[in-house]
């Protein structure tokens, strides 16, 4: 997939070179080309993260399984973060792909996830919740509800009731 997606760059830089030497379009024509195909490759890098797994700061889903987690304590110069891989839980879907998320280190948090390890490992499945907190209205951030911070909850999974007979 890594390699397919360098090959289409190199296609796209390719075609550029082609457009910028022999074409007759105006000089600034030709740097405004330029410029878009080199900001297209920063949208390319970050796209490329996204599939090679690296977790997302993306928000949480509503609700969602625990997988795995992993806490990263601050130390000097790192504020910590919180790594959790998690799997939706959507009504009426399949079983979806997990996928990695990355979190800001909080304490209270923290000790939640540690918690819910510690269940999960005794094999009791955890999951979880995730609110979008309300802003405080300051700055632009009522304008981009995935800017906001979330309370999570995880908590032990539901056992499935089975109907009877």
């Amino acid at each position: 997939m890594t390699l397919t997606l360098i090959l289409v760059f190199a296609l796209i830089a390719l075609l550029l070179a082609l457009a910028l030497v022999y074409s007759q379009w105006p000089r600034w024509l030709k740097g405004l080309l330029a410029v878009a195909v080199s900001g297209f490759y920063f949208y390319g890098f970050s796209a490329v993260h996204s599939l090679l797994g690296i977790p997302s700061t993306d928000a949480l889903p509503e609700r969602f399984v625990v997988l795995a987690a992993l806490i990263d304590e601050p130390r000097a110069k790192f504020p910590g973060a919180l790594y959790m891989w998690v799997t939706p839980i959507e009504e009426g879907k399949g079983f979806l792909q997990p996928r990695a998320y990355r979190l800001p280190y909080t304490r209270s948090l923290h000790e939640q996830i540690a918690d819910g390890m510690r269940k999960g490992r005794e094999g009791v499945p955890q999951m979880g919740t995730a609110e979008v907190k309300p802003g405080n209205g300051k700055g632009v951030s009522w304008l981009n509800p995935g800017s906001d911070e979330q309370e999570v909850k995880i908590m032990d999974l539901p056992t499935p009731q089975v109907p009877e007979k």
